[in-house]
Protein backbone atom coordinates (compact mmCIF):
# COMPACT_ATOMS: atom_id res chain seq x y z
CA UNK A 1 0.00 0.00 0.00
CA UNK A 2 1.21 3.21 -1.09
CA UNK A 3 0.79 6.41 1.56
CA UNK A 4 0.66 9.66 -0.91
CA UNK A 5 1.38 12.62 1.23
CA UNK A 6 -0.80 15.62 -0.72
CA UNK A 7 0.07 18.92 0.71
CA UNK A 8 -1.30 22.58 -0.73
CA UNK A 9 1.22 25.76 0.10
CA UNK A 10 -0.83 28.47 1.07
CA UNK A 11 -0.16 30.20 -2.28
CA UNK A 12 -1.78 27.49 -3.88
CA UNK A 13 -3.94 27.30 -1.55
CA UNK A 14 -5.80 30.73 -1.55
CA UNK A 15 -5.48 30.78 -5.45
CA UNK A 16 -7.20 27.35 -5.78
CA UNK A 17 -10.44 29.04 -3.26
CA UNK A 18 -9.98 31.95 -5.50
CA UNK A 19 -10.67 30.59 -8.77
CA UNK A 20 -13.28 27.74 -7.09
CA UNK A 21 -15.06 31.35 -5.48
CA UNK A 22 -14.66 33.30 -9.42
CA UNK A 23 -16.35 30.08 -11.12
CA UNK A 24 -19.50 30.15 -8.54
CA UNK A 25 -20.19 33.66 -9.29
CA UNK A 26 -19.34 33.48 -12.57
CA UNK A 27 -22.60 30.76 -13.09
CA UNK A 28 -24.94 32.90 -10.84
CA UNK A 29 -24.20 35.76 -12.98
CA UNK A 30 -24.83 34.06 -16.34
CA UNK A 31 -27.75 32.46 -15.85
CA UNK A 32 -28.96 35.07 -14.05
CA UNK A 33 -28.85 37.18 -17.19
CA UNK A 34 -30.28 34.60 -19.38
CA UNK A 35 -33.38 34.52 -17.02
CA UNK A 36 -33.52 38.36 -17.11
CA UNK A 37 -33.63 37.76 -20.86
CA UNK A 38 -36.30 35.17 -21.27
CA UNK A 39 -38.56 36.80 -18.28
CA UNK A 40 -38.07 40.25 -20.69
CA UNK A 41 -39.47 38.83 -23.72
CA UNK A 42 -42.57 37.76 -22.35
CA UNK A 43 -43.21 40.85 -20.00
CA UNK A 44 -42.96 44.63 -20.80
CA UNK A 45 -42.28 47.17 -18.04
CA UNK A 46 -45.40 49.24 -17.19
CA UNK A 47 -45.57 52.28 -18.77
CA UNK A 48 -46.85 55.33 -16.18
CA UNK A 49 -50.07 56.39 -17.44
CA UNK A 50 -49.29 60.39 -18.18
CA UNK A 51 -45.54 60.19 -18.78
CA UNK A 52 -45.81 64.46 -19.03
CA UNK A 53 -46.19 64.68 -15.14
CA UNK A 54 -43.19 63.15 -13.99
CA UNK A 55 -40.95 65.28 -16.90
CA UNK A 56 -38.95 68.41 -15.56
CA UNK A 57 -40.56 71.38 -17.23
Amino acid sequence: MVNWLLYIDPGSGSYLVQVIAAVVIGIGVFFRNIRLYIRSLFFRPKKEKDEKKNEPS
